[in-house]
């Protein structure tokens, strides 16, 4: 398990990013309830970060750092604000439930967390895919940045039309 790491938010505020186990699954399904309710609205949907319940978080957050599961959390002072979870597929690892409290978005976070996710990946990992809706022009620019490109497009089961990114791991 690597070291946690300390970047520097907003107003001089340092954000803490380290392993996320199933002792914070609480405040992580509230953070990705509050993060993703703002997609659910632009798609009127129910989608599945918002219909994962706190028993299938807390139960996942506890195979975290394991052979096919790894989260990372982000915390501003006692608070966390911010996790993500990437699940291992043999050399591919999909980046998923990645969430920042919107009242602390555009503050470097997403960024260090996709970070540290991607710094977490064991070495068989030769790509990181992950689907972000396909209107979502913001997360689509997010995600390019980081090194992610479009390699498909799907329509999930709610009608909502999906872009699958991918990315090389190194």
């Amino acid at each position: 398990m690597e070291a946690e790491t300390a970047v520097p938010a907003a107003a001089g505020a340092e954000v803490r990013v380290a392993p996320l186990g199933a002792e914070y699954a609480g405040e992580a399904w509230t953070v990705q309830r509050a993060a993703y309710v703002a997609e659910a609205q632009r798609y009127c949907a129910q989608i599945p970060p918002l219909v994962e319940t706190l028993a299938t978080v807390r139960a996942e957050l506890a195979r975290a750092d394991g052979p096919e599961l790894v989260a990372r959390g982000a915390w501003l002072g006692p608070r966390l604000v911010g996790s993500v979870r990437g699940r291992i597929d043999g050399d591919r690892m999909e980046v998923s439930r990645f969430a920042v409290a919107p009242d602390v978005q555009h503050r470097g976070i997403g960024r260090a967390l996709l970070a540290a996710v991607h710094a977490a990946a064991p070495p068989p990992v030769r790509t990181f895919w992950l689907v972000a809706a396909a209107g979502s022009e913001d997360n689509l620019r997010f995600y390019a940045a980081a090194g992610y490109r479009v390699v498909d497009h799907l329509v999930d089961h709610l009608g909502v039309t999906l872009a699958r990114m991918e990315r090389p791991a190194r």
